[in-house]
């Protein structure tokens, strides 16, 4: 295995004769022909007439020793202009990646591409040091585990992570054979029929190692000169743009623990009641609003349910007031939960008393909610909803709405009030309380994304619907599945692949300006046993 040491930082190597890696050099020894001076013949060509093979009568004339440098220096051009549109694409392509993972994906395969590799392996720095989670692209869970059990004196990763001493390339040609490599790396090479490895870091100037990744070739194999430069430019252009994505990371991990901080991290299990609740959050960067959901256990054995969203820092307010609906989102739960334990009885109460604190101490802000008191051993429910999406119960025969009064958001009226509904469950039943978000991804509008979740449930197997667990997935998946056919036909009739909406054409250019999810996808199932 060889290790080439780190590049020197005085400047980058540049070919004699131009400015750039795309300058052309001639062959050695060739200096083109000479120019004729006037009345003089041009060099390597014979004097006399013209001579043509059909009215030769002597030797055929010397080849013109100018025409074979000539190709092989529009070769050489025409070698070089492939090799920057290669690594343009792969750079674009690169740019164009969305997210940590999508550009994690776009390394492993402009690389494996670029240098004409089998498979690959990255492991990225994590915050505390050390690498993370391997990354493969055609290597399955379990080789990738295999592989995490290289002792880290052997690992080749470990060494492109050095802070000191980190080589600026590791190659091997025979991983199964090269005796520079540990023991447990040759028998895992020689288990999974990996053959020569290339490896690269991933580092910057201000941030040190980020990443190290590993090619393999399915024989023993060392990539070309060529190949290996363009690898080296490749990464050294993804390194910047990886450590964007990973700060942006370390935002996104901060804020989404922030948020959960806010929610309960468990939900009780009262006798005749079983709870599940999903949250799948959105970035706080695009997201206009926070969900909240809450299962409150009373004094007196009963539960009070509850799910809503804040939105809005005053009118238009847009994704630049997430970050503080999230912390106005912790205190009106945190209000309610006081006020459940209170009159939780009264959902209608409830409620009116948080429309009054949210006016009082949120001003600017509006929340739906729906607040439901639950006895659970006679299955009996009370609730209340303030502009917010109707529940659904689930039962043995399908599923159907629990149809609560249209009324305002909380903060919107001057006076907010609406009755309450009380119905009876049977043994088996589960209510899904839900956030608006999920109602969303079902359908393009909220009245047809609620009919699509209330038919989601009521098509679910029977042993998903009597499993608040396993409904909660079945839903979540579901709206997954829906939200991406409709993207999928917005998509191609923007392309003019399929019919024309009624609106003209607008919904293609509506859906495909929708982008990602601005909105939590949050719902909490209680099933009474």
């Amino acid at each position: 295995m060889t290790e080439s040491p780190p590049p020197s930082a005085s400047s980058e190597p540049v070919e004699p004769g131009g400015t750039s890696g795309l300058s052309v050099l001639d062959p050695p020894d060739f200096h083109g022909p000479a120019p004729a001076a006037a009345g003089q013949p041009s060099a390597g060509r014979p004097e006399g007439p013209d001579l043509r093979p059909e009215d030769a009568t002597g030797p055929a004339p010397a080849p013109d020793p100018a025409a074979p440098a000539s190709t092989g220096v529009q070769d050489r051009l025409a070698g070089r202009l492939s090799d920057f549109a290669s690594l343009h694409e792969h750079t674009e392509r690169l740019a164009r990646a969305r997210g940590l993972g999508a550009t994690l994906d776009a390394v492993l395969a402009s690389g494996t591409a670029l240098l004409g590799a089998d498979r690959a392996l990255l492991v990225t720095v994590l915050p505390g040091g050390g690498p993370s989670q391997p990354l493969g692209l055609g290597l399955d869970r379990a080789s990738l585990g295999a592989l995490e059990t290289v002792p880290a004196d052997q690992s080749l990763l470990a060494r492109l992570l050095r802070e000191q001493d980190r080589p600026a390339e590791v190659c091997s040609h025979d991983l199964a054979e090269d005796p520079a490599i540990g023991a447990r790396l040759r028998e895992l090479a020689g288990q999974l029929g990996l053959g020569g490895c290339y490896g690269l870091p991933l580092a910057t100037e201000e941030d040190g190692p980020l990443a190290a990744a590993l090619w393999f070739y399915d024989a023993p194999a060392d990539p070309t000169d060529r190949r290996r430069e363009l690898a080296r430019r490749y990464t050294e252009v993804a390194a910047p743009l990886l450590a964007k994505q990973l700060d942006a990371e370390k935002v996104r991990r901060t804020t989404e623990a922030l948020r959960r901080g806010l929610l309960p991290d468990r939900l009780p299990q009262p006798a005749g009641l079983r709870l599940a609740a999903r949250l799948v959050p959105a970035g706080l960067d695009r997201s206009c609003g926070s969900d909240w959901y809450d299962a409150i256990p009373l004094p007196d054995g009963t539960v009070g349910l509850t799910v809503g969203s804040v939105s809005g820092d005053g009118p238009g307010a847009g994704p630049g007031s997430a970050p503080g609906a999230a912390a106005a989102m912790g205190r009106v739960r945190a209000a309610l939960r006081a006020y459940a334990v209170l009159e939780g009885e009264d959902p209608v109460s409830v409620l009116g008393d948080l429309e009054l604190l949210l006016k009082t101490t949120e001003p600017t802000r509006s929340a739906t909610a729906v607040y439901a008191w639950v006895e659970p051993e006679e299955r009996r429910v009370t609730l209340a909803g303030a502009g917010h999406c109707p529940p659904v119960l689930v039962t043995r025969y399908g599923a159907e709405f629990v149809e609560t009064s249209l009324s305002a958001p909380l903060g919107m009226l001057s006076c907010w009030e609406a009755p309450g509904v009380e119905f009876t469950a049977e043994r088996g039943d589960t209510l899904v309380l839900y956030t608006e978000g999920l109602a969303r991804r079902f359908g393009r509008t909220l009245h047809s994304g609620q009919a699509d979740l209330r038919r989601a449930a009521a098509d679910a197997p029977r042993d998903v619907r009597t499993d608040p667990e396993r409904l909660c997935a079945h839903l979540l998946a579901a709206a997954a599945e829906r939200d991406a056919d409709r993207r999928e036909r917005a998509d191609r009739r923007a392309a003019g692949q399929g019919p024309a909406d009624r609106d003209g054409g607008t919904a293609p250019r509506r859906a495909a300006a929708e982008g990602p999810a601005t909105d939590d996808l949050m719902l909490l199932a209680a099933r009474f046993e």
